[in-house]
């Protein structure tokens, strides 16, 4: 899956892939996270968030969505 790299201080990508709902997160510690579940305007609206780790800390890891290292 193809990842856009952000504007974060925790977060140096981030894909998705609709037509699974896979949303993967490259962090900046290391590592390449799946989190499962995740559809498209869920994706649209961590891409467009003011502050793209605080969303995700709050609505992606915080949201209870299963995920897999890579």
């Amino acid at each position: 899956m193809k990842r856009q790299y952000v504007n974060s201080s925790q977060i140096i990508s981030i894909g998705h892939d609709p037509e699974t709902n896979t949303l993967a997160v490259e962090f900046k510690h290391g590592g390449v996270y799946h989190y499962h579940g995740v559809n498209a305007a869920q994706h649209a609206a961590l891409m467009s968030a003011p502050s793209i780790g605080s969303h995700f800390h709050t609505h992606i890891k915080g949201g209870g969505f299963k995920y897999s290292k890579q």
